[in-house]
């Protein structure tokens, strides 16, 4: 999905066992709120993930449908994951691939890629539910100027246990004994999980970074109980479990070992540099990238703002969807 404006995520004092609690900020993207963790002005990145949003829940009236033209990536893999409705991506690369609840899209922009994300045209003559996650990875240094690919993982490919109350499905990495087939550039762990209520979930401790979003529910930490809508950001080493509360709880736990360095953020870019973040706007300026087969007409232009050293950065006006 193409980058849109959002506030930076406030972060309240965090309470003891968690090293951040970063609260999204929401805006609305096509008639459904878009609700942004990472990256914030506290954090940039837990593992190699820079960047979180929480698409909806929300409907789109019969007629109406997401239309996230095409645009274009670099130096990350996408990573697109489904509670409910549909979204049917086509690449640069020729790739259509309708995405449904529990499967997974990881889409590596290496040097370069286009996409978009759509409802497609036999599902608009009804309402459409869309509710789901899309994240962002950074790619290693080494590995930012890989050729681009799209991996589609349906459902029932990805490892799943059940263990009295909780349900956990594993989407990327390793993690709780499991191995997912999802391949990824470096280590990390990346896991849905619902917890009926009173039912406990572990982190996995051999990740550097660790980190939990509350989706549905309420969970406690070390006595401290947080609602849904906050990522919790945890401290390096320390042996963690999360309680669900009585209503139970649905999480996505996600880390990581830590990045090879920051990384700058402009837009849909992600580089170890700033020349390379200029030569990819240039790129796309000059309508030099690849063009997405069967959805070449339309496209989301370049924003302009200058892009900061170091920090995760967005242009001071976001690219506007269809």
């Amino acid at each position: 999905m193409s980058w849109q404006p959002a506030e930076d995520p406030v972060c309240p004092a965090p309470p003891s066992g968690v090293e951040l609690v970063l609260l999204p900020r929401a805006h609305d993207v096509g008639g459904f709120e878009v609700r942004r963790a990472l990256p914030a002005k506290e954090r940039q990145m837990v593992g190699p993930f820079i960047f979180f949003d929480q698409m909806g829940p929300g409907e789109f009236l019969a007629g109406k449908g997401l239309d996230v033209r095409p645009h274009p990536h670099i130096g990350l893999s996408t990573v697109t994951y489904l509670f409910q409705g549909s979204i049917l991506h086509r690449d640069s690369l020729g790739s259509r691939q309708p995405i449904l609840p529990g499967a997974v899209n990881w889409m590596t922009a290496g040097r370069g890629i286009v996409h978009s994300e759509r409802t497609d045209a036999a599902e608009r003559d009804h309402a459409n539910p869309l509710y789901g996650i899309q994240l962002w990875v950074a790619l290693p240094k080494g590995l930012e100027e890989t050729d681009p690919s799209f991996i589609h993982h349906p459902e029932a490919t990805l490892p799943a246990v059940t263990d009295g109350g909780l349900s956990l499905r594993l989407i990327a990495g390793e993690g709780w004994g499991l191995r997912s087939p999802v391949a990824t550039a470096s280590p990390l762990f990346y896991a849905d999980a619902v917890l009926a209520p009173g039912a406990a979930v572990p982190l996995p401790e051999q990740q550097e970074e660790r980190a939990a979003y509350v989706l549905e529910g309420g969970v406690s930490v070390a006595g401290d109980v947080f609602e849904a809508g906050r990522m919790l950001v945890f401290r390096a080493g320390d042996k963690l479990a999360l309680l669900a509360g009585p209503q139970g709880a649905r999480l996505l736990l996600l880390g990581g070992a830590a990045m090879d360095g920051p990384r700058y953020l402009f837009w849909n870019f992600v580089a170890s540099s700033r020349e390379r973040i200029e030569h990819a706007k240039e790129e796309w300026r000059a309508q030099r990238f690849a063009k997405v087969p069967d959805d070449a007409e339309e496209f989301i232009p370049l924003p302009e703002a200058r892009v900061q050293a170091g920090a995760a950065t967005r242009p001071s006006e976001g690219s506007p969807t269809s």
